[in-house]
């Protein structure tokens, strides 16, 4: 693991803390030769087409949307032309086929290097 990462991750109070672990953990298994760094003062993966960020009480997932259908970018939150955002508030609110579901979609369908 990135030293930066884990600097990141340490840093970060609950329950971001918590959740960036599980959501990292989430990315890792889905996207095993995905590499990770922190950039733009987050935790990326793909050379930017995701992202983990903590913000004051949540978790911002980060998804790249190029090359998404609008259906498919609808079921984002934000209004980023290049990359939209799910919020995670909890432990409890990660779910974890959505989310491998959207991490597929994503490492799929956009125009970013893929792993």
């Amino acid at each position: 693991m990135d030293r930066q990462v884990i600097e990141y991750i340490e840093k970060q109070k609950s329950p971001q803390k918590k959740i960036i672990k599980k959501v990292r953990n989430i990315f890792l298994k889905t996207l095993p030769n995905c590499k990770e760094k922190k950039a733009w003062g987050v935790i990326t993966f793909a050379d930017g087409k995701f992202y983990i960020g903590a913000i004051k009480n949540r978790v911002h997932v980060g998804f790249a949307i190029n090359g998404l259908s609008k259906e498919e970018i609808g079921l984002f939150e934000g209004g980023g032309k290049t990359m939209r955002h799910i919020k995670i508030h909890s432990l409890e609110d990660i779910d974890e086929k959505k989310l491998v579901k959207l991490i597929k979609i994503v490492e799929k369908k956009t125009i970013c290097k893929p792993c």
